[in-house]
């Protein structure tokens, strides 16, 4: 198999299913989303159920170390054409002892097919080891989605179950549930286990009933009323908001507001704006992306938005008591609007 230095996890699936095994995986990263759907399609589609028996090794992290794991892959199969060692929690390794895996990889066993899962972090790819990785097999991260990614991952997530989902509902469930994957994935299976027979559509009506995420007064409609300068929406969300802080918490909207505007300001740098323009500035997937962009340059200007940024900063420290002894999240959110709108 070619070595791919920046492969992704859909390369990696297809290898899979091909049977295009490299020696080793290493699987890391901030996002566990990724990591734990590689584990699960090298776990399940590489051995049969009888296989699985006696050629399918899973170890912790905490509860081994760097040579048992070269003695479990260097074992041959057992009535199997492959093994497959997977190791958890692979950061929990000592990480001194990771170099020793480079006397494995030297000349690693064909018929295995060894996986490491690391979490909430990444090796360093200059160090010896993970260029030896990369180079021997392969060395995947996972990293955060960005928060304009969201609504692209949920439109193909929701496709590729054959279903389809309207854009308003795309940008509530985006919204109200934020950029941990797990959970993005776990509400909309929920939603669609929860449709009636027969129906593949998730609109806002589903996301309202089953997710239990207002269709009128989410951050969703919240920064398309600051995006239109629209007084009296914003005021009205915003006291929404802070009537139901459980629901609507204060960090949350103001990571959807700050997530817009510090891009509204690369905006105003793209070489052509248009909707074309932009989405290529931003890297968005598609132009209709980038409507809301253009509707913002039309209501605030660049000097506007800089001010705006600096608002939302002081905000945050503010909800989070830095320079504030008095004023609630109530009264900051309602500060806030102001500041912006007037």
């Amino acid at each position: 198999m070619a070595k791919k230095e920046q492969v992704t996890s859909e390369a990696i699936v297809k290898q899979i299913k091909k049977r295009d095994f490299a020696p080793i995986y290493y699987l890391m990263g901030e996002e566990s989303y990724y990591i734990d759907l590689l584990a699960k399609h090298f776990e399940e589609e590489i051995l049969t159920e009888q296989e699985k028996e006696f050629n399918l090794t899973i170890v912790y992290g905490s509860d081994v170390d760097i040579p048992t794991i070269i003695d479990a892959a260097k074992r041959y199969p057992m009535l199997s054409e492959y093994q497959v060692v997977i190791v958890r929690e692979a950061q929990n390794i000592r990480s001194n002892s990771l170099d020793s895996l480079a006397y494995y990889l030297e000349k690693p066993q064909k018929s295995t097919v060894l996986v490491f899962c690391h979490k909430n972090g990444s090796l360093n790819r200059s160090r010896k080891i993970a260029k030896l990785i990369g180079e021997k097999g392969v060395l995947f991260e996972s990293k955060k989605i960005r928060d304009y990614q969201l609504p692209q991952f949920i439109n193909t997530y929701i496709v590729g179950k054959q279903f389809t989902i309207t854009p308003k509902a795309t940008e509530m469930v985006s919204d109200a549930v934020g950029g941990d994957l797990s959970r993005v994935v776990k509400e909309l299976e929920k939603l669609m286990l929860s449709l009636p027979k027969g129906q593949r559509r998730i609109t806002e009506n589903e996301v309202e009933q089953i997710i239990g995420i207002s269709k009128e007064f989410n951050n969703f409609e919240f920064r398309k009323a600051i995006i239109n300068r629209d007084v009296l929406k914003a005021n009205l969300i915003g006291k929404y908001f802070s009537e139901n802080p459980k629901e609507n918490p204060i960090q949350v909207t103001l990571a959807v507001l700050f997530s817009f505007f510090a891009n509204l300001m690369l905006a105003y740098y793209a070489p052509v704006k248009t909707k074309e323009g932009i989405a290529e500035m931003l890297d968005l997937r598609s132009p209709w992306q980038a409507e809301e962009y253009l509707q913002a340059m039309r209501m605030y200007t660049g000097v506007e938005v800089m001010e705006i940024i600096g608002y939302l900063r002081e905000t945050d420290a503010a909800s989070k008591g830095i320079d504030n002894s008095m004023a609630d999240n109530a009264s900051l959110l309602k500060q806030l609007i102001y500041r912006i709108l007037h």
